[in-house]
This record gives C-alpha cells, sequence and structure tokens, in this order.
C-alpha cells in the first residue's frame, strides 16, 4: 500500500477478538477453504453419490414449472424457482423484483400484515381466482412501507447455514463501543432464532428460507407454512384452491433445501494478465483499509458438519450476516427485527458475475453503489470518496474478481 494512502486505515473492530478466540477455543480439526463450483450452478466438489443425487432431485423441482392443479397460487408471483433466479445459472439472480408492504411504527414495531395476506405483494391470480374477481394481490389497508428487492443470488447459502450461531453474535455491536460507526446486530425469525437469510435476516435456516419463498412467490403451501396467505381479510375461497395443503411434501421442500445447501459458491474471476493480478491485490488491501470489510467481513469460519464440503471450512462470503443501518436513502419495508432501513449485510461472493448491484438493483455500476451506501456505512463511502480515480478503480477491480 503506498503511503499517501495509510491515512485511510480504519482500525480493525475490537469484535474480531472474541470471533479469533471462539475459533481458536473451538476448533478440534484443521479448517480448509470452502470449494467453489467448477462452472457455475454447480454443486460442491466433493459431495458424496447420496449428496449429489440430493442436489440434482431438488434442482429438478428448482427448474419444475408448477400448475395450478398441482398446488400453484392461488395467489403467486411466479411459477418455478428457476423463472427469478436464472442468471448466470439456477440458483442465480433475474430481472424479477419482489413487493413487500409493511406497517412500521417507531422505533422497532414492525407489523408484517398478517391478517391482510402478509407482506409479499403478489401480482398473478390462477384461473380459479381470476373467476371470482380477483386477478392479484390487493393492497392491504394502513401501508406505511413499501420496499422492492431484487432476486438474491443462492451460490454459497449452505456455508452461511453452517457458521455457527456464536460466531456471527460475536461480531455484534449494536452501541457502537468501539466509535468505529458501525452497529450491526443480528437479525431474528419469529421465533427469536439468529436470522442469516433474507435482505433483513428474518431466516436461520436454509429449509426455512425456501419454505417461506415457496409460500409467498409460488403459492406453495409446506409442511413448515401450512396455510395459504388470506385474502382482503378473509380466508383463501375454497373454491379459489382446491388442491389439498402441504402442496409441497416434506420429502420435496427437503430436496429443493439440499440443492440450495449444496450449491456451491461461483469461481472467482481473476484475469491472467499479471498488471491486473497486482491491481487486484492492492484492491483487497484497499477493501480492509478504508472499512469495507467491518461488515463484509471476508472470512468467516463453518462449524462441524456431516456434509464434508461445509464442515469446518472458511467461507468467503465476504458478509457479517448482520443488520446494518444503510441510512434513509436506500430505506423501504420493514422486517420482523429489522427497521426500515436496516439491511443484512449483503454476502459479495460472485459479484463479478452480477449485473445489477444493492437490494433493489437501482445501481447498474459499482462506484454508484458504493456512493449510495448512507447511515453506518457513511466513513467508508467518505474514505472512498476521498480516493483517487485510479486507486477507486484497484478497488473496484478487487470487488468484480469476486
Amino acid at each position: 500500500m503506498k503511503a499517501e494512502q495509510r491515512q485511510y486505515r480504519t482500525p480493525l473492530r475490537t469484535a474480531w477478538i472474541p470471533l479469533l478466540l471462539v475459533l481458536v477455543g473451538c476448533r478440534s480439526a484443521p479448517v480448509a477453504d470452502a470449494e467453489s463450483a467448477l462452472e457455475p450452478g454447480g454443486p460442491f466438489p466433493g459431495l458424496t453419490d447420496a449428496e449429489r443425487a440430493r442436489f440434482e432431485a431438488g434442482r429438478s423441482l428448482f427448474d419444475r414449472v408448477f400448475r395450478p392443479e398441482e398446488g400453484l397460487g392461488p395467489l403467486f408471483n411466479e411459477n418455478q424457482c428457476s423463472a427469478c433466479h436464472t442468471e448466470p445459472a439456477s440458483g442465480g439472480s433475474g430481472e424479477q423484483f419482489a413487493v413487500r408492504m409493511t406497517r412500521f411504527e417507531a422505533p422497532d414495531r414492525c407489523d408484517l400484515i398478517p391478517d391482510h395476506g402478509g407482506e409479499n405483494v403478489q401480482s398473478n391470480a390462477t384461473p380459479l381466482l381470476q373467476a371470482l374477481g380477483f386477478t392479484g394481490r390487493p393492497e392491504p389497508p394502513g401501508v406505511t412501507e413499501r420496499g422492492r428487492f431484487f432476486t438474491p443470488f443462492l451460490f454459497g447459502l449452505g456455508l452461511a447455514e453452517a457458521i455457527p450461531d456464536e460466531v456471527i453474535l460475536s461480531r455484534e455491536d449494536p452501541d457502537d463501543r468501539d466509535g468505529d460507526g458501525i452497529s450491526g446486530r443480528a437479525g431474528r425469525t419469529a421465533s427469536g432464532a439468529t436470522g442469516r437469510f433474507g435482505r433483513k435476516a428474518e431466516h436461520a435456516a436454509v429449509a426455512d428460507f425456501v419454505a417461506g419463498a415457496a409460500l409467498l412467490e409460488m403459492g406453495l403451501t409446506s409442511p413448515s407454512q401450512p396455510r395459504e396467505p388470506v385474502l382482503n381479510g378473509a380466508p383463501m375461497p375454497a373454491e379459489a384452491d382446491p388442491v389439498a395443503d402441504p402442496e409441497l411434501d416434506a420429502e420435496s421442500l427437503a430436496r429443493l433445501a439440499d440443492f440450495v445447501r449444496f450449491l456451491a459458491p461461483l469461481p472467482r474471476r481473476i484475469p491472467e494478465d499479471a498488471a491486473r493480478q497486482a491491481d487486484i491485490a492492492d484492491g483487497e488491501e484497499l477493501f480492509t483499509e478504508i472499512g469495507c470489510a467491518s461488515c463484509h467481513t471476508p472470512v468467516l469460519e463453518t462449524g462441524p458438519s456431516p456434509v464434508r464440503a461445509l464442515d469446518r471450512k472458511r467461507a468467503r462470503l465476504y458478509s457479517d450476516f448482520l443488520l446494518h443501518d444503510m441510512g434513509p436513502e436506500l430505506a423501504g419495508a420493514c422486517g420482523i427485527a429489522a427497521s426500515p432501513g436496516e439491511y443484512r449485510t449483503e454476502s459479495l461472493a460472485g459479484l463479478g458475475y452480477r449485473r445489477r448491484f444493492l437490494h433493489d438493483a437501482r445501481s447498474r455500476s459499482l462506484h454508484e453503489a458504493i456512493r449510495l451506501h448512507g447511515g453506518e456505512a457513511v466513513r467508508v463511502r467518505a474514505a472512498f470518496e476521498t480516493l483517487d480515480p485510479v486507486t477507486q478503480e484497484r478497488l473496484i477491480r478487487f470487488l468484480q474478481s469476486l
């Protein structure tokens, strides 16, 4: 790092100290780097034959087009998982958005409007529901926030699930005791478990995340989500939904969850040119130097797992999986334990494969995405903006290599 750049150094968060103590004190076996997919959309290398078979069975369900006579709807957004998660492969992103509407009462009460069908807005209806006069989900009364959420990458979520709660919780600093401007806190599920999935960190496990998406996006009930959302404050008309619940049985849900769980991180995009590799290395230093790593933690370690690919691995996901306030400009709908302006730190793994950025895809460039960071990220944004354009480009090249 050049001498003139040293002024941008941000001290390491003191939360690293308990994290390191946890990892060193609990380690009973060597920790290796988690492997990436051999090609986008592939499983972890080294899965057993049985695990690979479940991955393939889950992928078949993930790509399957569901029909109303199989339980699709009556309200839904898409008829298959991969309709939204398609780029650069199944499990990736797409062009679709989820729209959420909520009621928020300061300082911390979020109403997800369950009496009017929940916060997720479905734009399509099955023919049976249309025959009853409904073409989509009406807007619930009393909405105070609206949020638009871009389809997230699913690559590497099995690693995120395998990170022990105590590792995530060790990085909390809700009162900003170290004075670095970062005050992350863990998201919570409805039952109080430590959340790590969803834009608002409202899911703790891959299976719950998948079941929630199946219900809210496709109207498919399951053993953990057995009831259709209400319509205009009343139960869904029986004649609009003749398929018996649950519409996804436990085994189908488990296979879908295993597809997501075994979906490996995308391979990094490192150019062969030596000069560009040097720029990427400089950019990686800058990433920590100006404070990006305070939230986008480069590496967290997974705990013991019966799946060898997930067992005690260094997961390079570039997230602390905590909620952070991103400021009023990025605020949208609230979450179970998140205010409108709080979001779970986005994983930057696979960033080089993306064409849109931020939770609502409002940005098409990484420069703009960084400059839109507010709230707790103000200091880091200011540090980035004081860098000269050539130095900024080194940081961008590092991000594009992920």
